[in-house]
């Protein structure tokens, strides 16, 4: 019962991770952009979360709209700054990044203090099930669903609809949908702010299970680059894959060696580097 409950809860971390990764790796996929900014996105969307709850704002309503608000205000952010350095060399896209990455750390510090803060499960999924001697969280259970919902969800965005024809044509010649007349501006904003949105939703998600912390971007920044590096960059199904192997392999780790869990996740990373330079589906 022990490993049950946690490959579930590798599940439902692997989820969060997905949601996480395939951002930045829509991201790379089409501009070919480094964002060390997308961890404090994630750490947004949680802020923002439990700041509406704390107000009286129901979690069913703070969900989506923690996710917009961050994809607006990434989508902004990209117009405003971050597009002015897309032609540089990757060096000045870290330090773009990284540099707005600690401006939204000092933000939330500043509003927020240096400590962080617990979220509780909303109404109705506060409880557990239990089916025999088996007993999970419901909220966790409702992350699983949920997040496989999602995930389906965009699959179908990327994959069945001119948006997505759009956005893979744009991944493989920018050039190509200028010269079809496509705003590719218009398209690289809309796909920044996207990706950003899914982080902030997954930071939104994670509240209620890890709390938030003005530090909690760094964790997720590095747990998201390992997903993408092992999956593949601008890779859905490695995305997935990726995220769901590391949530698994993480949570499994914690009952056997929980001083190596996180330790192993970087292991196999490396291993993937060596073996599959590319990723388990990235593209040349």
């Amino acid at each position: 019962m022990t490993y049950l409950f946690q490959i579930l809860n590798g599940i439902g971390l692997g989820m969060l991770y997905f949601l996480l990764a395939v951002g930045l790796s829509v991201i790379f996929g089409l501009l070919q952009f480094v964002n060390f900014a997308h961890g404090a996105f994630y750490m947004l969307g949680a802020y923002l979360a439990y700041a509406m709850v704390e107000r009286g704002v129901s979690f069913w309503l703070a969900l989506p709209l923690a996710g917009l608000a961050v994809a607006v205000l990434a989508a902004v952010t990209e117009a405003v700054l971050l597009r002015r350095v897309y032609k540089q060399a990757h060096t000045f896209h870290i330090l773009a990044t990284v540099g707005l990455a600690l401006v939204v750390q000092e933000i939330v510090i500043i509003v927020w203090g240096p400590i962080g803060g617990n979220l509780a499960p909303p109404e109705g999924l506060s409880g557990i099930v239990i089916l025999g001697d088996f007993v999970y969280p419901e909220y966790r259970l409702f992350v699983i669903a949920f997040t496989a919902v999602l995930a389906g969800a965009l699959w179908w965005l990327l994959e069945g609809t001119r948006l997505g024809a759009i956005v893979r044509a744009g991944s493989e010649s920018a050039e190509d949908m200028a010269l079809l007349g496509y705003d590719t501006r218009r398209i690289n904003t809309a796909v920044f702010g996207l990706g950003a949105g899914l982080a902030g939703l997954a930071g939104a998600l994670a509240a209620p299970i890890r709390g938030v912390d003005p530090f909690m971007s760094v964790e997720a920044l590095s747990v998201a680059f390992v997903v993408v590096v092992i999956g593949g960059m601008g890779s859905y199904a490695g995305a997935l894959a990726a995220g769901l192997a590391v949530g698994i392999a993480q949570s499994l780790m914690a009952t056997l060696w929980p001083e190596g869990a996180r330790l192993m996740i970087y292991l196999g990373m490396a291993a993937i580097i060596v073996m599959m330079p590319r990723g388990l589906f990235g593209r040349a």
